[in-house]
């Protein structure tokens, strides 16, 4: 009788890249492995840990799989990734229902773990070097048949005082750019049209093992794949993008003209408080090259409010920005303070403060989103139709949605193929919603 692993994966697209490739050699080693955790022998829970939201829905995760357990509907449970590895001390004794824990560094490692639970009543542990060679594993795609994400990297160098990423997925490691193009050429073939090129700073891409950022050449190769239509860029350093990658993307139709840069601030203190490199004037510059250079770019960022030392001046010059910049994309999130980091040493901040901040910003910039819908009304864009919903109208998104994050465009009328590109113009955009017609 075969054994069946129910999977569970939490927190950013660089986790569920490895959450796929642990499915891979778990169904390589003979197990039966799904997304479905009902009356599964082993379920395995890949978490984030990186921040405390991230933090309780993990947490969550578990209370709920040991009550499953201690119900008998499930087995065994195997909790992997950022939190174990962030709280590899404490993890084991704080749930006692949890079978075995296994680190950021020793995802390669589940089939001998998995297995070892069926041989041994000891609780296990596996925790490896996070700043190892990156494995070049295979993995089961769980992301869609038209798109997936290439990680180029792990790790991060950048060391943001607010930020635990490298105590939890170690130094910056690049992968080769062999292995990253053999890769997108392998997901090519299977019909893959969007790659989306994600890392805790792809611009830093390659300075590891090549002696100097890489990311152009990167680019280039990837360009030469026939049948890649897409490739878009997650996580860019704003001080990293030089006038090298902007006239890359402004002359290579197949990088998509939608970059996701984090800012965090434009605060000159606040940033230098975040341990950021660059200034706000320097971000103001990056934006206006950027729409200069690329037309019709679209940019996405993540703010952050509530740090401490951000007054009521510091958060006023936030607003400002966003206002006046019309950044077209933005999470906001209250500053969390985390353990071990420069700026849980800082002064207390106030966590009602911080979250009415990150409300107002949230409020200021569904307001930006809306108006940049607006102006699309009448414009012809290029969509990968993704499905049909419950009224039978179609959804897909253009350029300027990332996929899980933007949401869709959605196309009324006759039918239409599922992963494929239509033409759309764009007929109305109310709350949020953008809505479209093919175009004939």
């Amino acid at each position: 009788m075969s054994c069946r692993v129910g999977v569970i994966s939490l927190g950013c697209a660089k986790n569920l890249v490895n959450t796929e490739q642990m499915m891979f050699l778990l169904a390589q080693a003979g197990y039966e492995v799904s997304g479905e955790t009902d009356g599964a022998d082993v379920v395995l829970l890949n978490t984030c840990g990186f921040i405390e939201s991230a933090k309780t829905e993990a947490i969550d995760a578990i209370l709920e799989l040991a009550d499953l357990k201690k119900r008998g509907l499930i087995g065994k449970i195997i909790v992997a990734g950022c939190l174990p590895e962030r709280y590899k001390g404490e993890i084991m004794s704080e749930f006692p229902e949890i079978d075995a824990a296994v680190g950021t560094g020793s995802f390669d490692e589940i089939v001998v773990v998995t297995s070892s639970l069926f041989v041994t009543e000891k609780r296990l542990t596996c925790f490896g070097n996070i700043n190892s060679s990156i494995s070049e594993v295979s993995r089961i795609i769980t992301t869609s048949p038209a798109w997936t994400y290439l990680k180029i990297a792990d790790g991060c160098d950048n060391r943001c005082a607010y930020c635990t990423i490298p105590e939890i997925r170690g130094r910056f490691r690049s992968r080769p750019i062999e292995h990253i193009v053999g890769e997108a050429l392998e997901l090519t073939t299977k019909g893959f049209k969007e790659l989306i090129i994600v890392a805790q700073d792809v611009t830093m891409y390659g300075q590891d093992i090549y002696g100097r950022p890489m990311l152009v050449s990167l680019l280039e190769q990837l360009c030469d794949i026939g049948g890649l239509d897409w490739v878009r860029l997650h996580y860019l350093y704003p001080e990293r993008i030089n006038d090298l990658l902007i006239d890359f993307i402004s002359r290579h139709d197949t990088i998509l003209n939608y970059l996701d840069i984090p800012f965090q601030h434009i605060n000159d203190g606040i940033l230098a408080r975040m341990n950021r490199r660059g200034t706000g004037a320097g971000i103001r510059q990056l934006i206006k090259r950027l729409r200069e250079s690329i037309p019709g770019v679209v940019l996405r960022t993540s703010l952050i409010a509530g740090l401490p030392g951000e007054g009521e001046k510091e958060f006023e010059e936030l607003c400002q920005f966003l206002g006046e910049e019309r950044i077209e994309r933005a999470g906001i999130f209250p500053y969390s303070p985390e353990e071990g980091t420069q700026a849980a040493l800082m002064d207390c901040p106030d966590k009602d403060v911080a979250m009415r901040r990150a409300e107002l910003l949230t409020d200021l910039q569904a307001r930006i989103m809306d108006d940049f819908d607006k102006t699309r009304i009448g414009s012809v864009v290029k969509v990968l139709i993704e499905g049909r919903n419950d009224d039978g109208d179609y959804y897909g998104r253009s350029y300027a949605e990332s996929p899980d994050i933007d949401g869709y465009i959605i196309i009324r009328g006759k039918k239409l193929p599922i992963n494929e590109f239509v033409k759309v113009r764009i007929t109305d955009a109310t709350d949020g919603m953008v809505i479209g017609r093919v175009e004939s």
